[in-house]
């Protein structure tokens, strides 16, 4: 059990510092995180978008795009309580959905 305390301390930890992912761009002038362009972005920095990244781009839309919580307050200090806002709704989905299934696999195997 104290292992699993020691799990939650530190995804908690993690969602805390989530922030790192706005604010070190803006300090060293880097623009987005890395790996989360959008078709325009790439376009822009490598001249070129794969056919595959076009084709599907329009599919999936976020529920919470640049990581905003509707009704936050603007600037640096709004934009670091939606990311951390935002770590902690992935958190709670990821984590409910796999108490989720292991509840349900472990419930088939009983049978």
């Amino acid at each position: 059990m104290m292992m699993v305390k020691k799990l939650w301390i530190a995804v908690g930890i993690c969602a805390l510092l989530s922030p790192l992912g706005i604010l070190l761009p803006r300090l060293f002038g880097a623009g987005g995180a890395w790996g989360e362009w959008g078709t325009g972005e790439l376009q822009e920095m490598t001249g070129s978008v794969p056919e595959g990244m076009k084709r599907l781009a329009h599919l999936w839309r976020s529920p919470l795009p640049d990581y905003t919580i509707p009704g936050q307050a603007e600037g640096l200090a709004g934009s670091s309580a939606g990311y951390v806002i935002t770590a902690i709704i992935g958190i709670l989905l990821t984590a409910g959905i796999g108490y989720l299934l292991a509840f349900l696999l472990a419930r088939k195997e009983k049978k």
